[in-house]
């Protein structure tokens, strides 16, 4: 059953000024005739129909709104005549696990439309800080495409922290001597997690880097430097997933050679005890033979000194595996 249109738009408001007005959907075309001032409508998980009613009212692009419809992009910007087609991948924690969705973003002259889908936080306070801003949110719609880019770019840095949490996990696990069965999975699962951060994260740099050497009328030139603040904050979370994924390179094999290492010292210790063992086993394998003229069996103190040959044997055997520490 298809949710209804009210719990599909998230907030519809039209700025003049820098100062908010709700809006209903139905009276955007109308309202963006008004001089300076633009419109932000967020979208959650938005059916078809209603992207067409805002495709109709605001010109978007039909690639564009398919791609907004179906979901499931890469990162990317594109152009579309005068517009901006915007991709985002949002990562959110949960159950010790890191869910991603994805922001669809419209931008133009007058406009910004986010469309949420997946994992995802309400955007409630990226509005909040812009609308504080009132001078910047008059320059147009670039400065809440910089807001809600630094805040999905700055929602990676706390999964990017427990990211490395988990690998001094792992580290203490492996160093500390206790092997544990599953160390082996838990570095590949946090590979795999770093390999999707990144999936999420790398194509940012060429987005914010397309912003920067690009000049389009759609974002102000005093701008730039927000968008340089993204860009560095996109490049210290490739540094540290980077750094994290090599340290787990590092792990795995540190963790493979003490696992063959402890092996090892398992097959000498078995080894050492058999030789050990072999020695009362042998003599008193000659003994159960049964033959008339055995050696000793007539003597009185045949079988205790068959005994202590025994222990003696098998006392100077221990006494070499200690010291060549294989005991």
């Amino acid at each position: 059953m298809e949710a209804p249109a009210e719990s599909m738009i998230v907030n519809c408001s039209l700025y003049r000024d820098g100062q908010p007005t709700d809006l209903p959907i139905d009276q955007i075309a109308k309202a963006l005739s008004e001089p300076d001032s633009f419109l932000w409508l967020g979208l959650f998980e938005p059916s078809e129909e209603l992207l067409k009613s805002v495709q109709t009212q605001l010109c978007l692009h039909d690639l564009a709104v398919e791609d907004a419809h179906r979901a499931h992009q890469r990162p990317k910007i594109e152009a579309y005549g005068e517009s901006l087609f915007i991709v985002l991948h949002t990562a959110v924690p949960h159950n010790g696990e890191v869910e991603f969705g994805e922001t669809h973003m419209f931008l133009g002259d007058s406009y910004i439309v986010t469309v949420r889908h997946g994992a995802s936080v309400p955007y409630s306070p990226v509005r909040q800080r812009c609308e504080r801003d009132a001078h910047r949110m008059s320059a147009g719609p670039g400065y809440p495409l910089y807001a809600v880019m630094d805040f999905v770019v700055d929602s990676y840095f706390p999964i990017v922290e427990d990211f490395e949490d988990e690998l001094v996990s792992i580290e203490e696990v492996i160093f500390k001597g206790d092997y544990q069965s599953d160390t082996t999975s838990r570095i590949y699962e946090l590979k795999r997690n770093i390999m999707e951060l990144r999936r999420a994260t790398t194509p940012l740099l060429e987005m914010t880097g397309s912003i920067l050497r690009n000049s389009t009328p759609l974002i102000s030139p005093e701008l730039h430097p927000y968008f340089r603040d993204v860009y560095d904050h996109v490049i210290r979370i490739n540094e540290a997933t980077d750094s994290i994924r090599e340290m787990l390179n590092t792990a795995l094999q540190a963790n493979l050679s003490l696992v063959s290492v402890q092996q090892s010292e398992v097959v000498q210790k078995l080894a050492s005890w058999a030789a050990i063992l072999a020695v009362p086993t042998l003599i008193a394998s000659f003994y159960g033979m049964n033959f008339s003229n055995m050696p000793e069996l007539t003597w009185t103190y045949g079988y205790p000194t068959v005994i202590g040959m025994c222990g003696l044997v098998c006392g100077f055997l221990y006494w070499r595996f200690k010291r060549a520490r294989w005991l």
